[in-house]
Order: structure tokens, then C-alpha cells, then sequence
């Protein structure tokens, strides 16, 4: 069988799962898991532009993919009049002044020669600046979460269309990739690992702590949608006719309806960072890219500058996670900042990578698929098996329960088992890199 073939029937395979989830279960169902497919296969291109094409290993998946769900609220989301006028002005100006200081900070230590003086200075510019900040902002934020903080209660977003939230949401995550990897990139592998894990989940206590931003835990809900909503569908009487036409009900057919156009957007998206990833992968700079992966010395002594591309990749990479983060809060019409959790938004999109293949963008794409459909249906699969298992069991067994209520872990085994088994059979993944 050739290559390409066999990798065909791979992505047939897997669709065609999908596809037996509509006929056994519902095709609500099924199409909810292929539009979440094709988020997950764009925040596994993030990631395998980083790993696979420069062999950086960032284990802060979770906080760009937050930063773009940030994104939404703060594009789209209507201004809070109300809260800009009893302390946003007041926030700004504490942000722009603590932005100030660190700004004068790095001059400071710049211009000033290497010696006692020059630290003695930067501690007192620090201790200023800090406290001038804190009494500017503070302030600030008290008077902006005074304001009915059970409905708002935050200063809100621009009122924007949501669609131009996405590629804020990329800016957002590229700008703190731009910061993290001015800083950590110098660091060994390990190292960048603990420094991105870290980094993360700074950002995600951020989004749970400062309700002023994006109401922390209260979260965010009833964001605007790019598609129509399910109630409007359902009292147009020109879609309710064309449902009964199709011999559906106005609730299946509105269901399926925004789904689908769901998953126009998002098919989109992922063609298009798709065939941007190829181009970048097939081109002298994606070699380059790879000939740094292999062998930094060699590259560094042909006079590759290794630090400066490596801040490249880690941005690209970023952007395209902060983009899907941005699709799945418009997905879910809210952002949630509690359920940003490392297993689902970093090991989970590490797994995919793993398993697709790492270095190929199909593979890739196939892994983002594949681990999807598997995290959905092994839980309900594993009920299923467990109940049948269980049923001679007398009622009460202690056994019976325990098997029962382990059910619910059957997730994180079904990918532990997944993962050795195509490390053991296939260690290049499902797809290898060429």
C-alpha cells in the first residue's frame, strides 16, 4: 500500500467514526465532535509548528488558548458604560502607569553602569512605580466591580464583530509568546518547559482573579454568535417549513442548522492555516527551521541566528493556538475561566500531536480528529461496557461499585493505551514526518 493511500484511509477511518456516531447516537452529536475536531486539529498545528518544525517544548498549550478565549470577551463583548465611567479611566491609567515603570526599569538599567548605584536605583524606581501603581488601580477596579457585580460587574469589550475576535485572538497570544520567549527561549528545553507550564498558569489565576477584566469565576456569558440562534430559527416560519419539508422538527433542524454553519467556519480556518503551515513547512525557512531542530550547533556555525528563529516559531505557533482558543469560546458562547484545566488544553493537544505524527501537518490534523472522538465516546463507551460487565453482579457488590464508578476514568486510560500503543508500533506517529 502507498503512503499516500494509507493516509487517506487513515483520515476515512476516522471521519467514518465520526460519521457511525451520527447513525447510533445523534447527529448533533457527531457534528458537535467534528466542529470541536477542528478546533483541536488547529491548536495541534499550533503546536507541532513548535515541536515538530523547531523541536521547542511548550508545555503552556492551556494559557494562549485562554488568551484567546480572552480575546472574544474583550472584541465582542458590549462595553459596560456604567463601570467605564466609575473607574475604567482610573484602570488605564493604573495599567499605562505600571507599564511605565517597567518601561523606565529597562532604560534605567541600560543606561546606568553595572554596579551598586545602578541596583540601588532600580529597587527604589520598583518600589515607586509599584506602589504609585497599586494606588491608581486599585482604586479603579473596586469602583468597576461595584457595579452590579451579579450581572456585569467588569468594564466588557468593544461591541465588535465576533468573527474579528479571532484574529485578536492570535495578536493576544502571539504578543505574550513575544514576551515569553524573549525570556525563556535562552533557557534548555526542560527549563522552557517549567518556564511555559508556569506562564500558563499564571495567566489562567489572572482570569480567575481580576474580575474587572472578565468577570473571574462569574464568567462570561451570552457572548455574541456568528451564526443565528437556535430560538430565532425555530420562530421563523419560513425555516420551520423547510424542517417539516426535510421531516425534521424546528428544534433538530435549528440544532443542526447552526452547527453546520459552525462548522463552515471553522472547516475554513482550518484549511487555511493548513495550507499556510505546508507552505511555511515546504519553503527555504521551514528547512531552516528543521536543519535548527536537528542540529543547533551546525546551524548556529553556518550563521543561522538560532534564538531569533526560535522566537519566531514560538510566536506562529502561539497565534494559531490563540486563534482556536478564540473559536471555541465563540463554540460555547461564554468564557469559563475555571475550566481551563493543563490536562484537556495541553497533555490532551500533546497526545494528538504524538499520535498524528509529529513534524507532519496531516498528521496533525488526524491526531486533533482521532483523540477528540476518542475523549468524547470512551466515557459513555466505558459505561456501556462496565454495566454489561457488572450485570451478574449481585446489587451492592462492592465490586459492582467500584467498577461503576471507575467508569468515569476510562478517558485518561483509553489515551495512556493509545499513546503506548502507537509509540510502540508506529514511534514516528500515525503519519510520520517525511
Amino acid at each position: 500500500m502507498t503512503e499516500p493511500l494509507r493516509n487517506a484511509l487513515l483520515f476515512v477511518v476516522v471521519f467514518g467514526l465520526i460519521l457511525s456516531t451520527g447513525f447510533i447516537q445523534s447527529w448533533n452529536t457527531a457534528l458537535l465532535i467534528f466542529n470541536m475536531g477542528l478546533i483541536s486539529a488547529i491548536m495541534s498545528l499550533g503546536v507541532n509548528l513548535q515541536w515538530g518544525f523547531a523541536g521547542l517544548f511548550n508545555v503552556g498549550v492551556m494559557g494562549f488558548v485562554a488568551l484567546g478565549g480572552l480575546a472574544v470577551v474583550l472584541t465582542s463583548a458590549g462595553p459596560v458604560g456604567e463601570a467605564w465611567s466609575a473607574g475604567g479611566a482610573r484602570v488605564l491609567a493604573g495599567l499605562a502607569l505600571g507599564a511605565a515603570t517597567i518601561g523606565a526599569a529597562i532604560a534605567l538599567w541600560k543606561r546606568m553602569a553595572p554596579g551598586r548605584t545602578r541596583a540601588l536605583a532600580m529597587v527604589a524606581l520598583l518600589v515607586a512605580g509599584f506602589f504609585a501603581y497599586r494606588w491608581v488601580f486599585d482604586a479603579g477596579v473596586q469602583a468597576v466591580e461595584a457595579v452590579n457585580p451579579a450581572s456585569t460587574g467588569y468594564l466588557g469589550g468593544l461591541g465588535l464583530p465576533v468573527l474579528m475576535a479571532w484574529p485578536v485572538g492570535g495578536l493576544l497570544a502571539a504578543g505574550a509568546a513575544w514576551i515569553i520567549g524573549k525570556t525563556a527561549l535562552g533557557l534548555r528545553s526542560d527549563y522552557l518547559a517549567i518556564a511555559t507550564l508556569g506562564i500558563a498558569e499564571i495567566i489562567i489565576a489572572m482570569l480567575k482573579n481580576e474580575d474587572w477584566l472578565a468577570r473571574g469565576v462569574k464568567n462570561v456569558i451570552g457572548l455574541p454568535r456568528p451564526v443565528p440562534n437556535e430560538i430565532d430559527l425555530q420562530q421563523s416560519p419560513a425555516f420551520v417549513e423547510s424542517a417539516q419539508g426535510l421531516g425534521l422538527d424546528a428544534v433538530t433542524a435549528s440544532t443542526l442548522y447552526v452547527k453546520l454553519g459552525y462548522m463552515g467556519l471553522f472547516a475554513v480556518v482550518l484549511v487555511v492555516v493548513l495550507v499556510l503551515a505546508q507552505l511555511a513547512l515546504a519553503s527555504p525557512w521551514g528547512r531552516m527551521m528543521r536543519a535548527i531542530r536537528d542540529n543547533e550547533t551546525a546551524a548556529e556555525a553556518m550563521g543561522k541566528d538560532v534564538k531569533r528563529r526560535h522566537l519566531q516559531i514560538f510566536i506562529l505557533g502561539s497565534a494559531v493556538c490563540g486563534v482556536a482558543g478564540a473559536m471555541m469560546t465563540t463554540l460555547d458562547g461564554q468564557l469559563t475561566p475555571g475550566t481551563y484545566q493543563p490536562l484537556r488544553y495541553t497533555f490532551l493537544i500533546w497526545v494528538m500531536v504524538i499520535v498524528g505524527g509529529s513534524g507532519n501537518n496531516f498528521g496533525a490534523v488526524l491526531g486533533g480528529f482521532l483523540i477528540w472522538f476518542l475523549w468524547v465516546e470512551v466515557e459513555p463507551l466505558g459505561r456501556l461496557i462496565m454495566d454489561l460487565v457488572t450485570a451478574p453482579m449481585a446489587e451492592g457488590s462492592w465490586l459492582k461499585g467500584h467498577l461503576l464508578d471507575a467508569a468515569a476514568h476510562m478517558r485518561l486510560m483509553t489515551m495512556g493505551i493509545v499513546l503506548l500503543v502507537v509509540l510502540r508500533f508506529s514511534p514516528r506517529g500515525l503519519i510520520p514526518e517525511r
